[in-house]
């Protein structure tokens, strides 16, 4: 599978910072669109933009062509799947579920799961690793 980079235009994406938080907005039909006139969209590969990387949390905007597969993949770290277009089915283990578009499904960290696009499918993968602690006084 050959790995294709998309640059954004950066008037798709506003960016506002304040003096203790970074806001970060997306136009996601753009960047769909942008993505599916890609070499690796027209060569039938899946896609994938990195809209967020940092310590604890990453987001990436994954279109899959149909009868995509993404075999055995296990994340230490937990992930959210959000369907934006399309079918979606993952399977853990001897389960497995479909997600359709708008519906969300969340894994917990360390376990090993397949997916597969039944049909074009566009999904936000959330993987985080944040660890909550709390202190008592």
């Amino acid at each position: 599978m050959e790995i294709e980079t998309i640059k954004p235009d950066l008037d798709e994406i506003n960016n506002t910072r304040s003096s203790d938080s970074r806001l970060s907005g997306f136009d996601l039909p753009s960047l769909i669109e942008t993505m599916k006139q890609s070499y690796t969209w027209a060569n039938g590969e899946l896609n994938a933009l990195v809209l967020l990387k940092s310590p604890g949390k990453n987001i990436l905007l994954t279109a899959m062509p149909r009868g995509t597969e993404i075999l055995s993949f296990q994340n230490k770290d937990s992930a959210t799947f959000q369907i934006i277009e399309g079918t979606l089915r993952i399977h853990v283990k001897k389960d497995s579920v479909t997600l359709n578009k708008g519906q969300l499904l969340t894994l917990d960290e360390n376990i090993k799961y397949r997916l597969t696009a039944e049909e074009e499918t566009v999904f936000l993968l959330t993987v985080s690793n944040t660890i909550i602690s709390c202190s008592s006084n």
